[in-house]
């Protein structure tokens, strides 16, 4: 194994340089400097990854006047010192992935899996090269105009800043790790950036509130991008999914808007690009986005056959199935809550004004049958607001799903998506297991091998109760995947430390 640095030479020389730097005061950087302090600056993070230093980048802040010989000499010891460790310090989510497996933390690894870690690796040394370039530093920027201000600007000196770094999209079956894998190359960037991680709903229903208020402006998506875009340069959005028509008519200005403004996306989903929105309303105004995304993304599949929620514990025994079930569930309501504790019906405030009645609610935990969550026009907003205040949900009679109730299941659904997003527990009873409550829920695709007649739209009741919906039958298994996990034990233990329970 080679030493991580062994020239005292070197050592000397790099000090000698300091000194010399230090009989200078000026603050403008010469080229050659500037590549000195990246250099350094990435030394230090190799040496320690979790502290964000400024000191070694104020001794290091070389100027015009340093000579060229302790230029050289300093260049010459920090490269060998940065090629010599790197092997052993070499930062990232393919470093941590690998970590985490010789420490226990994660199965054997899934070739499928390392070929997409290599994709975020290959981003994540392209972000840290670029990152002046690409604006990453949040303490690192001389705009701090407002939206608007900047959105006035434009309009006289239109002007674009297109991140020269593509993004990933990565997409694949459930259970395969995406989400994992997103969520490890999100921690292992340097906190002070500008980026965020948020669910796709989530993102979307911001999006539509911060139109709200800047309604009435010419080009009202060009400031909600620039507000997007001054928090964060670096935007991972879980779940990338297009059901409504709503989120599909504006997604293409959006994220034009977003891609001029240098964002970088990485996205995680179910479905190939080329299908996002199949078969949805006026899809042909859809299509642009796609070609967008496509442009300023690198597309990666996560093949994997495995669902690795599925490799989970056996269950908690807070999925009940059969029917009258009420008393029971109460009970154990009541004793997640506390015997001695009433509860009582409550009101969540969610986004724009809209309130959601809250049947039972005490201690985190709230109690609903499912007619008052999943029948009613409700959606990924409320939900969200419920487990900003929930950590708990008790669901009375979850019914098995097919034709009659379609719209029901897509809601049941985004409830379960919003769920495993906040971590919250589910208390259930419902009439079949998670597969058989979905197995009336099917493609077009799987419509036709089943029955070529039921692949009309026009025919469906060809099959008694048969539901074709490409969406919700692309949604299914990982509902199904998601449930069975919820209830296990390693997913109760996070839901407890996530809500310090």
């Amino acid at each position: 194994m080679r030493p991580v640095f062994r020239s005292s030479s070197s050592l000397s020389r790099i000090r000698w340089a300091l000194r010399n730097q230090e009989r200078y005061n000026s603050s403008t950087f010469s080229s050659k400097s500037r590549k000195l302090l990246i250099g350094a600056n990435q030394n230090e993070a190799l040496v320690n990854t979790n502290t964000c230093n400024s000191t070694l980048h104020s001794r290091l802040s070389f100027s015009r006047g340093l000579s060229a010989e302790a230029v050289e000499a300093a260049d010459a010891a920090i490269k060998l010192t940065v090629s010599s460790s790197a092997d052993v310090n070499r930062t990232g989510p393919l470093v941590e992935y690998e970590r985490r497996i010789s420490d226990g933390e994660l199965m054997t690894g899934d070739i499928c899996q390392l070929g997409a870690l290599k994709e975020l690796q290959r981003l994540h040394d392209q972000l840290v090269e670029s990152v002046d370039t690409c604006r990453l530093d949040r303490y690192n920027t001389s705009d701090k105009s407002s939206s608007r201000s900047r959105w006035f600007w434009s309009r006289i000196m239109p002007q674009s800043s297109v991140s020269p770094v593509k993004g990933l999209y990565l997409y694949g079956g459930v259970g395969t790790g995406k989400t994992m894998l997103m969520d490890l190359f999100f921690d292992q960037l340097p906190c002070t950036w500008k980026k965020q991680r948020i669910h796709f709903h989530d993102f979307m229903l911001t999006v539509h509130s911060r139109l709200q208020k800047h309604k009435g402006l010419s080009d009202p998506l060009e400031v909600v991008a620039q507000e997007i875009a001054h928090d964060a340069i670096l935007l991972c959005l879980d779940e990338f999914m297009v059901t409504d028509v709503a989120d599909a008519l504006i997604l293409n200005r959006l994220f034009g808007h977003l891609f001029s403004n240098g964002i970088i996306l990485v996205a995680t989903s179910n479905r190939n690009p080329d299908k996002l929105y199949e078969g949805g309303l006026q899809r042909d105004l859809f299509l642009p986005f796609i070609a967008s995304l496509k442009e300023r993304n690198v597309v990666h599949e996560i093949g994997s056959a495995v669902d690795y929620r599925k490799l989970t514990s056996a269950e908690q025994g807070f999925y009940f199935i059969g029917t009258d079930l009420s008393t029971l569930l109460k009970q154990k309501f009541q004793e997640l809550i506390g015997g001695n504790v009433v509860a009582r019906p409550q009101v969540v405030e969610v986004v724009m004004g809209r309130k959601l009645q809250v049947p039972l609610g005490a201690k985190g935990c709230a109690y609903f049958p499912f007619e008052e969550l999943c029948d009613r026009p409700l959606g990924a907003a409320d939900y969200f607001g419920l487990f900003k205040k929930f950590h708990t949900l008790a669901l009375e009679g979850v019914p098995v799903f097919g034709l009659h109730n379609r719209t029901a299941a897509y809601r049941f659904v985004t409830l379960v998506d919003v769920m495993y997003e906040n971590r919250a527990r589910l208390l259930c009873t419902a009439e079949a297991t998670p597969q058989e409550l979905l197995e009336k829920i099917v493609t077009i695709s799987d419509a036709k091998s089943m029955s070529p007649r039921t692949s009309s739209r026009s025919r469906k009741n060809d099959v008694s109760e048969l539901c074709v919906d490409n969406e919700l039958g692309f949604a299914k298994d990982r509902t199904i995947s998601r449930l069975t996990e919820m209830n296990s034990k390693e997913y109760l233990e996070q839901h407890a430390i996530t809500h310090k329970l």
